[in-house]
């Protein structure tokens, strides 16, 4: 039987997944926000705006009615930014989103809530948490999209759930694992965002790669530590979804984090570098819920406490440098 699968969220990511998923005979429907973008990737078969220079399959589907993407599939993959989620969420209450699979490809903790984003998914539509995925890893569309070899991971509380979308994805290019930690899968995912940005942050502001190494192996670290107090397993973030992504998105040319931090540590503000950016750097918010989950989870995070520092309060990156290079010397231990 054909599976049937609604993508909301045509930006590079949910294009991508979406053009794979109709290259493995899935029955694919691309919900597409922007009335532009969709007449314009109707005519042409190609995302110019977030996707440039890909051919999309002539099987995939595209549609500007979000009631008609809730409504097609059985199967609905998120790949909006994850502080439009909910609202997303929220806009689809006259379709049964209750009954449906849900996976997440969104990288991020909600401000306030603090909510991972499975988390919002359920709050939002009343899917069973057995029900909900969340596929993470490193994978920049760029790469993907031109069918370069990547491995990521599926997630849930289910077993059964995380390999059906295991084997939904799975391509000679594309691996799959499965896991049935979900929540160091997630937040693997969302705080290697903020380490992106202090990587950024670095290279911008001339430091080298003695000084990316030890930011990136620390960072990990912190990573685990926030994971393992909010119930995630240790091992996770030695994983895909932890180290792999983390390593991706700190080197990689196609990162918009890491760009982000490059520009500030360059001397910009802020809202000027998110003022001239077309697609979404998730980590910016992240900074912010991650400053509020350790006001809950009082571990020691002190890169991504400078990181907020410099985003939200205008600091100086050599003095966040200098300030981190000058605590107190300790043992080093791996969480």
């Amino acid at each position: 039987m054909q599976n049937k699968v609604s993508v909301i969220g045509a930006g590079s990511w949910g294009t991508t997944l979406a053009n794979l998923l109709a290259t493995s005979d899935c029955d694919t429907l691309l919900y597409v926000y922007e009335p532009d973008q969709f007449e314009d990737m109707i005519r042409t078969r190609e995302n110019k705006k977030y996707l440039p220079g890909v051919p999309l399959a002539n099987g995939l589907k595209f549609t500007s009615e979000l009631a008609e993407a809730y409504n097609y599939a059985e199967i609905i993959l998120m790949a909006v930014p994850s502080h439009v989620l909910r609202p997303v969420l929220l806009a689809g209450k006259d379709s049964d989103l209750s009954s449906r699979l849900f996976i997440n490809v969104a990288k991020g903790i909600e401000n306030d809530t603090l909510l991972r984003m499975s988390q919002v998914i359920h709050e939002a539509t009343g899917a069973d948490e057995s029900r909900i995925a969340t596929l993470s890893g490193p994978s920049h569309a760029e790469e993907v999209s031109r069918g370069v070899a990547t491995a990521v991971v599926a997630a849930s509380s289910s077993q059964e759930t995380a390999r059906r979308v295991r084997e939904l994805f799975r391509t000679d290019y594309f691996r799959v694992y499965s896991s049935t930690d979900i929540v160091g899968v997630e937040l693997g995912g969302s705080l290697k965002n903020v380490i992106a940005i202090a990587a950024g942050i670095a290279d911008g502001a001339g430091f080298g790669d003695n000084t990316k190494a030890a930011l990136m192996t620390r960072a990990l670290v912190e990573m685990t530590r926030l994971g393992v107090a909010m119930g995630a397993q240790l091992q996770t973030f030695s994983g895909l979804s932890g180290m792999g992504d983390l390593i991706v998105t700190c080197m990689s040319r196609h990162s918009r984090n890491r760009y982000v931090g490059e520009e500030i540590g360059k001397g910009k503000r802020l809202q000027e570098v998110l003022d001239n950016m077309v697609m979404v750097a998730e980590g910016v918010k992240t900074t912010r819920s991650t400053h509020q989950l350790l006001k809950k989870y009082p571990v020691e995070m002190p890169i991504s406490q400078e990181v907020y520092q410099v985003l939200f309060h205008d600091k100086n990156p050599h003095d966040a440098v200098r300030d981190l290079m000058t605590r107190d010397p300790k043992e080093e231990s791996p969480a």
